[in-house]
């Protein structure tokens, strides 16, 4: 079974295997250029040091949101085009009379194709994931911002469960329909989908956030406002980032140190003076609540995302084999 296997997948692997060494050729290249422009930049820095982080992320950002990017859309590929048609090929071609009629038994077949294309698979993709980590390490290192929702699920263990979870979507989609075109796009927006939810309301859940008070006094020593307004309504932090953690409130009333609401005379008296607005709120002691999740906690959301898609995968599994021993004949 492991050689028919292999002669049924040998030329998507080769194939595969050959786009990811492309890939990989380019990270090596890019590690090699993230290296020199942070040795320049950082590491033997004269000059604007504390500009450095701008800097890098202006030359490197976006280059790292598209790789981000192009990498959960390679493990939903990697779903559609090795999962999908694990079963529905050998339907469509008719193969299965043949090979489900021998002395191998379907359970047994269908083992055989996991541990062969599935492995395969999940090797390949999770050494071009290991290698994108290391490759921008130093600039994930500067930014201190693991908990973006890209870089979160593309770096370290995530990126493992995930293509375990795409190949077995792939694989149970398929038992279900039956059909290979429709089992690859079912996959492809069922796993997409699956990462917006999975980023947008259950990451959150994994732990109950902490919420602190931050006074505008020790607001740029403990982390850095990203913006501030200040009306006649009052004043309000519009985004806080706290190195390392995942703030999760975006926007921020001010209030005076005793508790009572920052009023339209405050914000008045801070327009009146020739004086930064954050400064003069430092000054009146006024201070906000950030609510956020702390950087320690980063590996145990890894681990709690990495569980939640071996379950998931787990459960798949036991649903495309189910399928193939009671419901395809």
């Amino acid at each position: 079974m492991i050689w028919l296997t292999w002669r049924q997948m040998r030329a998507q692997t080769l194939w595969t295997a050959a786009v990811l060494a492309a890939a990989a050729a380019y990270i090596l290249y890019l590690a090699w250029d993230v290296r020199d422009a942070y040795r320049t930049l950082v590491t033997e820095c004269t000059t604007a040091c504390d500009e450095a982080a701008h800097f890098l992320d202006d030359r490197f950002g976006m280059t790292l949101t598209l790789l981000g990017l192009l990498l959960l859309a390679g493990l939903a590929v990697f779903g559609a085009f090795w999962g999908a048609p694990l079963v529905t090929r050998e339907l469509e071609a008719g193969t299965h009379r043949l090979a489900w009629n021998q002395s191998v038994t379907r359970t047994r077949w269908l083992t055989a194709k996991l541990a062969v294309a599935g492995g395969a698979g999940v090797l390949l993709a999770g050494s071009v994931t290991l290698l994108l980590t290391w490759a921008v390490s130093p600039l994930d290192d500067l930014a201190d911002s693991r908990f973006h929702p890209i870089e979160f699920v593309t770096r370290n263990l995530a990126p493992f469960g995930y293509a375990v979870l795409a190949f077995t979507l792939g694989l149970a989609i398929g038992a279900l329909t039956r059909r290979t075109l429709a089992a690859m796009a079912l996959t492809l927006l069922v796993f997409l989908g699956f990462q917006l939810v999975m980023g947008g309301f259950v990451r959150p859940l994994y732990a109950e956030p902490v919420t602190e008070t931050i006074t505008m006094a020790e607001a740029n020593t403990v982390g850095y406002i990203d913006g501030l307004t200040l009306d006649d309504s009052g004043a309000t932090v519009m985004g806080y980032t706290i190195p390392g953690a995942w703030v999760v409130s975006d926007e921020m009333p001010v209030r005076m140190a005793d508790g009572t609401a920052f009023t339209a005379d405050d914000a008045d008296d801070c327009r009146a003076v020739n004086v930064p607005p954050d400064e003069c709120l430092s000054q009146k002691d006024a201070a906000f609540d950030v609510v956020y999740q702390p950087a320690d906690r980063y590996w145990r959301f890894q681990w709690t995302e990495f569980a939640i898609a071996l379950g998931l995968s787990a459960l798949l599994t036991g649903a495309a084999y189910w399928r193939l021993r009671r419901g395809l004949n």
